[in-house]
């Protein structure tokens, strides 16, 4: 059957669900990713949002917000990067509420060898034809990125109808 309600769109969304799905397939794996320190993908975004946002001072619910992950998710997260050292935690005199998560020394070394690892085996490549894309273009595509993305927090939080019982006839088994 040919899926002509996506007209001349279908090749851009199929390699969007493509990167979508080996995405998800490998987002929890833990892996060196060239350093000597077992994590997932999920776990070194969760590193990199923090040493992005460390002269912010934000709480751990707005970088989750941001990172568009769940709180609990991005708890599971920093508790994890803590363990491994990877991230110290603080809160404010006088405020034992708020936690302020900041990087380890081990941190920042880690994550200096993962960025070195993954731009020579995917985003070298990646940067090389961005480059010759206009910035149109390139906020043209990050805007349909976002919309995707949006689309499908807000499906995943979305209160999907309850199942129902319902029964078979005898005669139609």
């Amino acid at each position: 059957m040919k899926l002509e309600w996506m007209g001349n769109h279908r090749v851009l969304i199929e390699k969007i669900i493509k990167y979508g799905n080996a995405y998800s397939n490998t987002y929890k794996l833990q892996r060196s990713y060239g350093t000597d320190v077992m994590f997932s993908a999920s776990q070194i975004q969760t590193l990199e949002y923090i040493l992005e946002a460390e002269d912010k001072d934000e709480k751990m619910s707005e970088m989750a917000a941001r990172l568009g992950v769940s709180r609990s998710t991005f708890s599971k997260n920093v508790k994890n990067l803590k363990e491994k050292g990877l991230l110290e935690k603080y809160h404010l005199s006088g405020n034992r509420k708020d936690i302020y998560v900041k990087p380890s020394a081990k941190g920042r070394e880690v994550y200096a060898k993962y960025t070195k690892f993954v731009c020579q085996i995917c985003f070298d490549d990646i940067f090389q034809y961005a480059d010759n894309i206009s910035e149109a273009d390139k906020e043209n595509f990050i805007r349909i990125l976002d919309l995707f993305a949006d689309v499908l927090l807000w499906y995943g939080e979305k209160e999907q109808e309850p199942r129902k019982l319902i029964k078979i006839d005898a005669g139609n088994d």
